[in-house]
């Protein structure tokens, strides 16, 4: 029966609980590197993830994940009963990020569509030398050793051992919210945790394993067990609440007549709810009739020999809405292309041809064009909103990187991160990780020294590395800064000099900023050994393309002695921007329009023109780089004389240009479409849209035309 069952839903559901549980992880093994050992809510929080993959790993049968997360489960089953001292915190530190790591491989191989078949023998093998140590501690200190830590092999329906007669008997409901998907595994996941605790189960629906409607059923009426145990109702609880999309949780007390009976189809009077241990004395029962009732009574009353019995419902069940869910991106990049053609069909409506006939009465249109446009305008930024992310998982990814490298190094660096809170779209965040990585990766390899070259130098000998986020003009500023010894710009010189890189422009007349951008040319490394982590010359190539891929930019400054600061400045979305429409010829241009900062009437003594060919136009007493679009992409221009057209004043990253053009069309927005890949790309073109009237507009990009 079971491989009648789609288990599509329970994998993108294992595959997302597990990857937030080892984001959790991780971030509690970076905060706590520092710390000469664990706190005992560290070691609780690290032993239920474990505890939590393990058991669903188990139910997904992939055994090298749930073989792995076991053994660490068992690590810190002992520390949490032992409590020993002296263990090796960083040694343990590097074995659960270990774990951590091979659990992530076979997450990435399941999404694959790969199988998980890394061999798990040589963490295992560590595992057991670090228990090993761990328990001859415990035994040396003369404490006793806890109960093994058992592993039971899943299988895919739980059956409970038979237990002794020491255990109570409980009902169980859960209700889970209302539009939770898949509540059947949900409820499965119930079951299988509490197999820590139970002796026997039974629970209905029976079928939550192999018949998908059941979820609809769960649901509806909820999802009913009887537990023998002698764990507290609380634990019981506890366990339950671990759970995602629970609502309701009722214990109820229960005998050994009642959970022989099991489940039935018949109404029973609704029975007392269960109080918690520590809450025992403070509700007791009121007593029917002349009898004095146990707590539980009735909650399941024995009727006729063969007459069913039917699990109490609550006496009063408020459904709980759900807050979040999670939506696939391909779903949402879906609906984001759907509302940029939406855009595009609004401006093909109101900007219609038809419109123009001279006599028409449009006065009941141009209030319905009105509302259209301000729903569109609030959609988008809707959907720009779902579609913004925090940096925070990429900043903390930065951390581990810190940490690995820095021991790898054996330099002992900390790294500050500010504004990790900062919120970017995702396609953008996934563009600008790698390039992250690298920049980290450089100011700990090149950038801080070593403990003995800092003390000389009368630093600090611990390093810093500052990563820092802010939005600021529609932009995102990312910045990495260290305190290390800065770039050395004759170094940098004097092997651009020997790349072929300075032509015949004069060093001397080039600024710090301008020398410092070398080090963004492929091949470019004025380290003379190679490592693992440097010396190759490529990196920061890398990360100008990405950077530049997403219409970013890269910044780089330094002090010798000091340190260096890298800044990344990057919008905050791609898809859809207020532009300029500009007409040069029969050619349309668009310009974002924060990039404009004035349009300004030109006259013929404005303009000078040097022996080189190059123009320049006298702005207020300021000169600044004059720009004829026509001339530059050769394009033939309707304008007889430069009175007769505009130049837009154009600015990026403090640097002004006009652009001269024929015409200003109007002010829209545009959604931004890439070059198609079969045309070769154009200085100064980023991409391309589809106006109103059907024809295609080329966007302008700035950083290009400079």
């Amino acid at each position: 029966m079971a491989e009648e069952y789609n288990t599509d839903g329970m994998l993108d559901i294992f595959l997302y609980e597990s990857e937030q549980l080892l984001e959790n992880l991780q971030d509690i093994v970076l905060a706590n590197k520092d710390e000469e050992c664990f706190d005992e809510a560290a070691i609780n929080e690290i032993f239920r993830v474990m505890h939590t993959i393990k058991g669903s790993a188990g139910i997904m049968m992939f055994e090298n994940v749930a073989k792995v997360a076991h053994k660490l489960e068992d690590v810190f089953y002992y520390l949490r009963e032992s409590h020993p001292k002296n263990v090796p915190h960083l040694e343990l530190v590097d074995h659960v990020l270990n774990v951590s790591d091979f659990i992530q491989g076979e997450l990435e191989k399941i999404k694959e569509g790969d199988s998980p078949d890394a061999d798990p023998e040589k963490i295992l093998e560590e595992l057991d030398k670090f228990l090993t140590g761990l328990k001859s501690g415990i035994v040396k200190k003369g404490d006793a050793l806890p109960p093994e830590n058992t592993y039971v092999e899943p299988s895919q329906f739980y059956i409970a051992p038979t237990g002794g007669d020491a255990g109570k008997y409980y009902k169980i409901s859960v209700y889970y919210e209302a539009e939770l998907a898949m509540s059947n595994i949900r409820a499965y996941t119930a079951v299988y945790a509490l197999k820590e605790v139970a002796e026997d189960l039974k629970y209905i629906p029976e079928d939550i394993m192999t018949n998908e409607e059941s979820a609809d059923e769960i649901l509806n009426d909820g999802f009913h067990m009887l537990i023998k145990t002698q764990g507290s109702i609380d634990e019981i609880r506890e366990i339950i609440e671990k759970g995602t999309g629970v609502s309701q949780i009722n214990i109820y007390d229960s005998s050994i007549k009642e959970f022989t009976l099991g489940f039935r189809d018949e109404e029973p009077e609704p029975g007392e709810l269960a109080v918690s241990e520590g809450e025992k004395g403070a509700g007791a029962a009121e007593g029917k009739e002349s009898k004095e009732l146990a707590p539980g009574d009735y909650v399941i009353r024995a009727k006729e020999p063969g007459k069913g019995k039917k699990l109490a419902k609550p006496q009063s069940k408020q459904p709980v809405k759900q807050s979040f869910i999670s939506v696939s991106i391909e779903k949402m990049d879906s609906l984001m292309d759907l509302i940029g053609e939406l855009v595009i069909a609004e401006a093909v409506v109101l900007q219609n041809p038809d419109l123009k006939v001279p006599g028409l009465d449009l006065s009941n249109f141009q209030k319905a064009s009105g509302q259209l446009s301000k729903i569109t305008s609030e959609l988008q930024d809707v959907i720009m909103a779902m579609r913004m992310m925090p940096l925070t998982n990429t900043f903390q990814k930065m951390n581990r990187i810190v940490f690995d490298v820095s021991r790898k190094l054996s330099k002992d660096i900390e790294l500050e991160m500010i504004g990790e809170n900062t919120e970017v779209d995702k396609n953008i965040i996934e563009h600008i990780s790698d390039p992250l990585m690298h920049l980290i990766r450089n100011s700990l390899d090149h950038g801080i020294e070593s403990k003995e070259d800092r003390q000389a130098a009368g630093k600090n000998p611990k390093g810093k590395i500052t990563l820092e986020a802010k939005n600021e003009g529609g932009k995102v500023y990312i910045t990495v800064k260290d305190d290390g010894k800065g770039l050395n710009r004759e170094a940098i010189l004097k092997k651009a000099r020997a790349n072929g890189l300075l032509g015949q422009r004069n060093p001397e007349e080039l600024s710090d900023k301008e020398v410092y951008q070398f080090i963004t040319q492929p091949g470019f490394s004025t380290k003379e050994s190679v490592t693992e982590l440097s010396g190759r010359g490529v990196g920061m190539d890398v990360v100008v393309k990405n950077i530049q891929a997403v219409g970013g930019k890269l910044e780089i400054d330094s002090t010798p002695g000091e340190g260096s600061e890298m800044s990344l400045k990057i919008p905050l979305t791609l898809a859809i921007i207020d532009g300029i429409v500009m007409e040069v010829g029969n050619t349309t241009f668009v310009v974002e329009i924060g990039a404009v900062q004035e349009f300004i009437s030109v006259h013929r003594d404005m303009v000078i023109r040097e022996p080189d060919g190059e123009e320049y136009i006298n702005i207020r007493g300021e000169y600044y780089p004059f720009i004829k679009l026509c001339d530059k992409y050769h394009i033939q221009e309707n304008t007889q004389s430069l009175e007769d057209g505009i130049a837009a004043v154009l600015e990026y990253e403090g640097k002004t240009i006009c652009a001269f053009v024929d015409r200003l069309v109007s002010e829209q927005e545009i959604v931004v479409k890439p070059i198609p890949s079969y045309l070769k790309k154009i200085n100064g073109i980023s991409g391309c849209t589809q106006l109103g009237d059907g024809s295609i507009a080329l966007i302008l990009d700035i950083a290009g035309i400079i």
